[in-house]
């Protein structure tokens, strides 16, 4: 109120203190937990700025202490980032109803939880606009590291998109197993040439029921927060610049940056250099 102009024997006189504790305070050293709070606010900005603004208090509070091994509670850090007013963006799920013919049993059955690499890989398509006109984007991912392994762009969905996405997948992490294949009924999953390059691979095709978006919530929940962290965050003027953004997306943020809330906070290329040696075993 003093340094708005108000006099300082007003200004004490309606805030209950004294003016001999104003001018003491004015002259006092900061005290080492402000200088702290100060220092760990420069720190959360950071994490901030580094998350493409996307952390809230619960994954900045994971990379300040796993990532730069700071000791502090959770609840300094949303002190903290209310006070500086940093915030993370959040948003509803938003599910696509795809109709199909099923090709193949649900050999999932909204279990997806795994112990080990290349069990079980879920697979769905997205769709955002532009100016010029849509880009699908279709997405492999294995739900055990939540690592994305196959993925491909393209302004057509059709059975070409699933197929390249697919194939991507297996050229990267050649399984050995009985992998299962899991996606939805649409027809592009129901195509000749997806089945039949995911047969002749040895892996084994899954479908949910129609129009079930919990019969694949894994992609489901990765689409959600791809929306919020990047497809709605503007407007995309031509294919190729969304297209970049979204290689961008998968390849260096979601699988290099982003901390996982299932994976113990870590990234998916984190968890896989942690468990690999015991899976491998």
């Amino acid at each position: 109120m003093a340094r708005r102009g108000l006099p300082v024997q007003l200004a004490c006189r309606v805030l209950a203190v004294s003016e001999s504790g104003y001018y003491a305070r004015r002259s006092r050293a900061p005290s080492p937990r402000s200088i702290r709070h100060a220092w760990i606010t420069d720190v959360i900005r950071q994490s901030h700025a580094a998350s493409r603004g996307t952390y809230g208090a619960r994954r900045i509070h994971a990379d300040l202490t796993l990532g730069r091994g700071i000791a502090i509670g959770h609840e300094a850090v949303e002190m903290l980032m209310r006070r500086a007013g940093v915030q993370g963006i959040s948003g509803r799920p938003r599910f696509r109803h795809v109709p199909g013919v099923a090709t193949a049993m649900d050999r999932v059955e909204r279990q997806f939880h795994r112990d080990h690499r290349d069990e079980l890989w879920v697979t769905d398509i997205t769709e955002h606009p532009t100016r010029e006109g849509k880009v699908y984007c279709a997405v492999v991912l294995d739900a055990w590291s939540r690592r994305v392994v196959g993925w491909s762009i393209d302004s057509t969905p059709g059975a070409a998109l699933v197929t390249n996405a697919l194939g991507m997948a297996i050229e990267q992490r050649r399984p050995s197993g009985a992998t299962v294949i899991h996606s939805d009924q649409g027809t592009q999953f129901t195509s000749w040439a997806f089945t039949r390059r995911a047969i002749d691979s040895g892996l084994l095709p899954s479908m949910g029921s129609v129009g079930d978006c919990f019969d694949n919530a894994v992609i489901e929940s990765f689409w959600s927060r791809m929306q919020v962290e990047l497809l709605n965050r503007k407007r995309w003027s031509t294919r190729i610049e969304l297209a970049s953004a979204i290689f961008d997306y998968l390849e260096i943020f979601h699988n290099r940056q982003r901390r996982h809330s299932s994976l113990s906070m870590l990234t998916p290329v984190e968890f896989e250099a942690l468990h690999l040696p015991t899976t491998a075993a």
